[in-house]
């Protein structure tokens, strides 16, 4: 596997280029999270409050929703190259 491409700015999201393919990843303050979400990195609850980030595919159609979208704990996002298939 080759290393990740340097994230590149697409409006409100940040476009990334990494070997599980091409996303689109935008950041969520604390403030923001409002609603517990599960983490398919670790399968853990994000709670309401926490910073996390929420990804999707890049080529996912336009306006596509919530359903394309899943919701990370940062870290998890970040080592989700190195985690053991479930």
């Amino acid at each position: 596997m080759g290393a990740a491409e340097p994230a590149r700015p697409v409006g409100w999201a940040t476009g990334e280029s990494a070997p599980d393919g091409e996303w689109l990843v935008r950041a969520v303050p604390g403030a923001a999270a409002l609603k517990p979400y599960r983490c398919p990195g670790c399968e853990q609850v994000i709670p309401p409050g926490s910073a996390h980030v929420v990804a999707w595919p890049a080529d996912a159609a336009p306006g596509a929703g919530p359903s394309e979208r899943r919701h990370w704990h940062r870290s998890c996002w970040r080592a989700r190259a190195n985690r053991r298939p479930r």
